[in-house]
């Protein structure tokens, strides 16, 4: 296994350093999950011992879990990161966006409109992201060097091929990219290298206690951002989450492990993905390629 993430270590640094000789203004997409701490763990190491060239940008919703932008803070203090952050909810202040309503809204969405202002914004060439292939269906369709258009728009059929470890970065002006170092990890290999890194990581990750309903075969939080409707009960329960994004739509799991080694055992016995207890992935069968198609990352 350690022979294995020293291979897909080397390839991600390899990356990471691919996109600082092609681009002038690079970001590093970070959210505070385990897959932009492995990411921003990587792009330390890439450029040591000189600081990474790479600075942070988060994309906030204002329904992110409190240990999650507690986590994110921290983290990139101890780093000594340059985080930008940049909120959905002055998106929807401007009138760029319109909040949904119900008891299904999220703003998970509308984070597309605010990522590509803040690209404008900071002329961004090229936004690095933790998504890997084995999350979802449509991730599985990205390349390494993701082009996007001067709307942020993803078009699988008109990606560039990537021949061994060849990555063309060539775009025309307003264009940039989305790149992915971590497109041949698994989240089996995201759990050993935290591991043997011994990167900190935000509590949720962890079984802990909190009240929790079902709602439409999703085990959700009981937050501020998203309320039981009549007819669902709310209980407490032991869960962790395998993915910490916006509250209103990351759903929980049943679980008792609460070390990392009893995380690692029990994602090798897991046969769904960790993106099932998405309610946002729920929506329809093409829901994350119609988000990435219109700018989600």
């Amino acid at each position: 296994m350690r022979r294995a993430l020293e291979v897909l270590e080397e390839e991600a640094i390899y990356i990471l350093r691919e996109v600082a000789g092609q681009f002038e203004r690079p970001i590093l997409l970070f959210s505070g999950g385990k897959d932009s701490v492995t990411l921003a763990h990587l792009a330390v190491r890439a450029f040591a011992p000189m600081p990474s060239p790479i600075g942070w940008l988060h994309v906030d919703t204002g329904h992110n879990f409190p240990e999650t932008t507690a986590f994110r803070d921290a983290f990139a203090r101890e780093l000594s990161a340059s985080l930008s952050v940049r909120y959905v909810q002055d998106s929807i202040d401007a009138g760029l966006v319109t909040e949904e309503t119900g008891p299904r809204a999220s703003r998970n969405g509308l984070q597309s409109v605010t990522l590509m202002s803040a690209i404008r914004e900071l002329k961004i060439d090229a936004a690095i992201g933790g998504a890997r292939r084995d999350e979802e269906r449509a991730r599985a369709k990205e390349r390494i060097f993701s082009h996007r258009d001067a709307f942020g728009s993803w078009e699988p059929r008109q990606q560039r091929p990537e021949v061994w470890r060849h990555f063309n970065g060539a775009k025309s002006v307003g264009e940039h990219f989305r790149v992915f170092p971590l497109s041949n990890w698994t989240e089996q290999d995201v759990w050993a290298y935290i591991a043997q890194e011994q990167l900190p990581l935000p509590s949720l990750y962890f079984s802990h206690r909190r009240r929790v309903f079902w709602r439409d075969g999703v085990l959700f939080a009981d937050t501020e951002f998203l309320r039981p409707e009549a007819g669902e009960t709310v209980f407490e329960a032991d869960v962790r989450f395998r993915t910490v994004g916006d509250a209103s739509c990351t759903g929980a799991f049943e679980s008792t492990a609460d070390t990392i080694e009893a995380v690692i055992a029990e994602v090798a016995g897991l046969r769904m993905s960790e993106r099932a207890g998405r309610g946002d992935d729920r929506r329809t069968d093409s829901a994350m390629e119609d988000r990435k198609r219109h700018g989600y990352f």
